[in-house]
């Protein structure tokens, strides 16, 4: 056998184990030297979002080759929590990359200090602070087509009565909602759960975060329901989502206990799942989890639990 034919038999053989590792990512190349995939997986039924350095070991740091790989592998979305601190050229080529492949944007992180009492303060200079965030994040939306500006009311008063806290919270977001409606941007409350990642903050759970919405009474102003703190705040997921659903506006997701991918705890994905696409949802489901395997298996791992819990049958 001559050299050439040994080096052709061993390169195809090396070929072949990596393509049954990973039948549904690329190989371990930087993306921008990847060759199509000859089978490529077609989309998944809802629009789950990767975040950006999700699948760093198969797509590397670059920004478009970030996007291009998750839309490879299916996804159609994609969300940046930290969008608003990016270079305005960076915010530009995102929007540009994620118009060309008809993806959607998921929710940018807007307001979230969890030390301070803010919402729920009837104070002058909290105003003008919400109105000068409200006014950033127009500005991001305007740059990069994004609709929704998450927001989280901050900590709680121990010194105000919750109910006054909550008249508070409902008229700070009226304020906001007044810059945020006229430029087609909608504000997403997300609760969070105070047992173990975020103690002492005044929006928990998805009845009070409805209640707050009706009560603000306009139409920029909505939840993000995030089932991973939801399902260690109240549980009873499925019922709350239903209960809810004219207010919400956008999920994150994330498995319990962990907080890593589909699978991985006790969250029922493929029934919350089911149950969302019934309701024809279009719009984002952000992957605001870790991985429970590092590295490239981790990232295979991922999207093999994304394509397991999304196999639900319609």
């Amino acid at each position: 056998m001559n050299s050439s034919r040994r080096d052709f038999i061993r390169k195809a053989t090396a070929a072949g184990v990596a393509l049954m590792a990973a039948p549904a990512v690329f190989g371990s190349e930087p993306f921008s030297k990847k060759r199509k995939a000859v089978d490529p997986p077609g989309p998944f039924k809802l629009k789950y979002a990767p975040g950006f350095g999700m699948f760093r070991e198969h797509a590397g740091t670059d920004l478009i080759d970030n996007i291009k790989f998750c839309h490879d592998q299916g996804f159609r979305a994609m969300f940046d929590n930290g969008l608003p601190g990016r270079a305005v050229e960076d915010q530009a080529k995102i929007a540009n990359e994620m118009q060309r492949l008809d993806m959607l944007l998921g929710p940018f992180v807007l307001y979230a200090d969890f030390a301070v009492t803010s919402f729920v303060l009837n104070k002058p200079e909290v105003r003008e602070m919400l109105v000068g965030k409200m006014n950033e994040g127009v500005e991001v939306a305007k740059r990069t087509g994004a609709k929704w500006a998450l927001m989280v009311p901050g900590r709680y008063d121990e010194k105000l009565h919750r109910d006054f806290q909550t008249a508070n919270v409902i008229d700070n977001l009226r304020y906001c909602c007044d810059i945020a409606e006229p430029a087609g941007l909608t504000i997403v409350l997300e609760p969070l759960n105070t047992l173990r990642n975020h103690p002492g903050l005044f929006l928990t759970g998805i009845p009070q975060a409805y209640a707050i919405c009706r009560a603000v009474n306009r139409p920029s102003c909505k939840i993000v329901n995030d089932v991973y703190h939801q399902q260690i705040t109240e549980g009873n997921l499925i019922p709350n989502i239903e209960a809810a659903w004219d207010e919400i506006a956008a999920f994150h997701c994330g498995d319990n206990p962990g907080r890593n991918e589909p699978g991985t705890g006790e969250i029922n994905f493929k029934n919350v799942f089911k149950y969302i696409y019934s309701r024809g949802y279009q719009g984002v489901i952000c992957m605001e989890h870790g991985k429970s395997v590092k590295g490239k298996e981790g990232e295979i791992k991922l999207i093999e639990a994304y394509r397991q819990a999304d196999s639900f049958e319609v």
